[in-house]
């Protein structure tokens, strides 16, 4: 058995996708099983190539006994805890970054300025295997959802990084009138966001939609245009080439944002220096210097963009 380490939400499943093929490829024969989080297994099925996902929330809990771990490969951190976890789990083998502490060292040196998806590719490389950072997309969920929508997402984990929802509902609004379906999405704790949103942007309440993880994903995929902050949504965006405009705060886009020689993708960010993005406070003064028309105009853009490729 081959055991992945990605205990965390949406996008980090979404950046990891390049690295977990990657560990498929190499072990063709045996189990792959990825420790994650059991609500992402819609999403987690649409990655293909995992054969068991082991429940694993965060690294508090011990992971249960698995046996005849072959590797454990660590794609959720720099350690140590996370390393501990997996050592744990008597794996024959960790492919892990160095982690003094967790008396690792093996892996290579952990880089901080490393986007997310090259960071996981690069230890996958370490070890002799090869990992493609542009092999992003995932499979089509079978969902009936609504097709050629433009789906705003106002929600994001932490306040900080959540433009405010005036500025969304403005962007909401001159869509609309521009002839855009809009629908705003959000999960169960940003139903008043959402709300919020659509209610100001004199929608009615049909445009809030309410989407397992699974139809998320096809909504996302059949869309016209995404419009979200730095959060899991804008992952799966990038997943489907879905055009999208993704509004950054604490966090640079060189270290989260959607692969930059799209033109497609457009990542508004006036920061300069990436901070820790879950932080609680209010929003980022990088991400309230972002202006509507701003957001509006890369709208258009990356519309143009699609229509052309």
């Amino acid at each position: 058995m081959i055991l992945v380490l990605r205990a965390l939400g949406v996008g980090d499943l979404a950046a990891g996708v390049p690295a977990i093929r990657a560990a498929r490829a190499a072990f063709p024969g045996r189990t792959l099983a990825l420790a994650a989080p059991t609500w992402l297994t819609p999403l987690i099925d649409l990655v293909g190539g995992v054969d068991r996902v082991v429940p694993a929330n965060g690294l508090d809990e011990p992971l249960p006994d698995l046996g005849g771990i072959e590797v454990a490969v660590n794609l959720h951190g720099s350690g140590p805890q996370s390393h501990r976890l997996l050592r744990a789990a008597e794996p024959a083998k960790l492919w892990a970054f160095a982690s003094p502490a967790a008396g690792h060292h093996d892996g290579p040196i952990w880089a901080e300025e490393d986007h997310e998806v090259h960071r996981w590719c690069r230890l996958l490389r370490h070890y002799g295997v090869p990992a493609d950072p542009s092999d992003l997309a995932l499979r089509v969920p079978d969902a009936d959802v609504p097709r050629g929508v433009t789906v705003v997402h106002p929600g994001a984990k932490s306040p900080s990084r959540r433009w405010p929802t005036a500025r969304y509902a403005a962007v909401a609004r001159e869509l609309t009138a521009a002839g855009h379906r809009v629908v705003v999405t959000g999960s169960g704790g940003e139903r008043e966001i959402a709300t919020e949103v659509a209610t100001r942007a004199g929608l009615g309440p049909e445009a809030v939609a309410r989407t397992s993880l699974g139809e998320l994903a096809g909504l996302v995929a059949h869309a016209r245009l995404l419009i979200s902050g730095d959060t899991g949504i804008a992952h799966l965006a990038t997943a489907y080439r879905t055009p999208s405009v993704v509004l950054f705060g604490p966090m640079s886009p060189a270290r989260w944002g959607p692969p930059p020689e799209r033109a497609y993708h457009r990542a508004i960010w006036h920061g300069t220096r990436s901070e820790p993005g879950d932080r609680p406070g209010p929003v980022h003064p990088a991400l309230l210097a972002v202006r509507v028309e701003e957001v509006l105009e890369a709208a258009g853009e990356v519309e143009r963009h699609a229509a052309a490729a």
